[in-house]
């Protein structure tokens, strides 16, 4: 029945901008920006009202705004400067989880009736807060979808009214926090909306047979959300025994980096046992017991099953956030002496089939097995040689096949240099090479002379031969296209100013580049 639980959300505005000018010790008041691939991703609302904007270039950023200061995403300082608001919030409610840095959820029910009512409860968590100097706000509802969104605009949603509230919020709403929802929230947005469904409320009218047969799981979790249904219930299933995970710490702990290395060693411990039992964790406990016997525990929760490295980024975060109070004068949140046991308890799990992995296509035979043990596989090379020595591709933006590849590191947010979904003129058409490449070889004609390009973009005789240089033989060719002319790329060590495609005699086919005079293999179709 509606009104026998509501739940508070606490939500910290523009925290990433927050946490990096608490860490820098930056006065109030100071505009600053967070950027990551060289766009801004948050900013204070001092930068804000300097005209700074979620997109912005760093140079078109600095010229609105010279006296702002700039500083990289850094996922390990939001988490680490969050748990003084974490303390804060769990002196008034001891029972919380955190969604991210920057937000968190409460059983509001019974701290509602301890505190005096809805009201009283929400300003007394905002006066908390403001302590420290952070600012926040608070939304309670039903369910813990519409919580979230009413604390963005800090709304109290009477009991039965979710979704008569969420109504009449535009459908991009629906995507605004990453916590709640799947990896292509935002394509289903793009995709209702060019629907002609602009409105929540829209959608919400759509019946759930129609919306199960037309789209993915994760437009059937937007639906429950858009209606102010209940979101996903706990796993039916009971947690499996022994399932939580303990490691006495020897010696014990009271560097961050020694808390780092042993939380990522019992984050693999933990993830080999869901894997035994076939499940996945999604709400996550960490514990830590000093040696004088202080306990402290913190609680995750995560819209998608926990991979080892988000667990092992969100058990650091914990530890460090304990370890150094955030950097805040509250002392009495860090422990009283050394960290002598780590302990990690799976509250909810779900079946194993929910985690998905990237690096390989989970639906073939084995995939998901392999894709977990070649992630295992790098995250021991990256500790080994560094956190940027072992890098990923994501599909970028660009003409040349080096443009549209962003090489990031292992564990970074997947975030591309330029956007892929942008026009791009004269970009090389699909399919693009599976292979690339930068050797030199030669273009000749039937006589043996050079092939090059003119300055009206054409050969200057037709081609025949492929073949690498100082070499007599080579390979004939079958087939050719081009040249078209193109311009400078950011990924070429020199401009092109023309491609061409070709197919030899053994049914290669290679995207040839003409540069500086001369011929070279940029990519190979295979």
């Amino acid at each position: 029945m509606a009104g026998t639980r509501r739940v508070a959300a606490l939500w910290c505005p523009d925290w990433p901008a927050t946490a990096a000018a608490a860490d820098a010790e930056l006065p109030p008041g100071h505009p600053i920006a967070v950027l990551s691939a060289n766009r801004v991703i948050a900013c204070s609302a001092s930068a804000r009202a300097a005209g700074i904007r979620r997109g912005m270039r760093k140079r078109q950023a600095q010229s609105s705004c010279p006296e702002m200061t700039v500083v990289t995403a850094d996922d390990h300082r939001d988490g680490r400067m969050f748990e003084p608001v974490a303390a804060a919030v769990a002196d008034l409610a001891p029972t919380m989880e955190v969604l991210r840095p920057g937000l968190l959820v409460v059983p509001a029910s019974g701290a509602t009736r301890f505190h005096g009512g809805e009201e009283n409860f929400a300003e007394l968590l905002v006066d908390r807060i403001a302590v420290s100097g952070t600012e926040s706000q608070v939304g309670i509802a039903d369910e813990l979808f519409t919580a979230v969104l009413a604390a963005r605009s800090g709304h109290l949603v009477p009991a039965g009214g979710d979704r008569d509230h969420l109504a009449g919020l535009p459908i991009a709403e629906l995507a605004a926090e990453p916590s709640l929802c799947g990896p292509d929230r935002a394509d289903l947005v793009d995709l209702l909306r060019r629907l002609g469904l602009t409105g929540i409320g829209a959608f919400a009218a759509l019946s759930a047979t129609d919306v199960g047969t037309r789209f993915g799981a994760d437009a059937i979790v937007a639906h429950r959300q858009a209606r102010g249904e209940p979101g996903r219930p706990p796993s039916a299933q009971a947690l499996p025994a022994d399932l939580s995970v303990e490691q006495v710490c020897d010696p014990p702990i009271d560097r961050i980096d020694a808390a780092a290395f042993a939380g990522r060693r019992l984050a693999e411990v933990l993830h080999r046992h869901l894997r035994e039992r076939s499940v996945a964790c999604t709400i996550l406990t960490v514990e830590a017991i000093t040696e004088r016997g202080q306990r402290h525990s913190r609680t995750w929760r995560c819209a998608q099953p926990l991979t080892p490295a988000a667990t092992a980024d969100r058990i650091r975060w914990q530890l460090e956030g304990w370890m150094t109070g955030g950097r805040s004068r509250a002392h009495h949140a860090r422990p009283d002496s050394p960290i002598g046991m780590l302990r990690l308890v799976p509250a909810e799990v779900v079946d194993a089939g929910a985690l998905q992995q990237t690096l390989t296509a989970p639906e073939l035979p084995g995939g998901a097995e392999l894709s977990e043990r070649a992630r295992r596989s790098m995250e021991r090379v990256q500790g080994l040689l560094g956190g940027d020595a072992v890098r990923i591709p994501v599909r970028s933006g660009g003409r040349g096949p080096f443009d549209q590849i962003t090489l990031v590191a292992l564990d970074e947010e997947p975030t591309p240099e330029r956007d892929p979904s942008a026009p791009w003129p004269g970009r090389i058409p699909h399919p693009v090479p599976t292979v690339i490449s930068e050797s030199p070889i030669e273009l000749v004609d039937l006589s043996g002379q050079p092939v090059r390009v003119t300055d009206r973009g054409a050969f200057t005789t037709e081609p025949t031969t492929v073949r690498l240089p100082d070499r007599r033989d080579g390979w004939e060719l079958r087939w050719w296209a081009g040249p078209w002319p193109t311009g400078m790329e950011t990924g070429a060590a020199s401009p092109v100013s023309a491609r061409a495609q070709v197919l030899l005699d053994d049914s290669r086919a290679l995207l040839l580049a003409y540069r500086s005079g001369g011929w070279m293999v940029e990519g190979i179709y295979e």
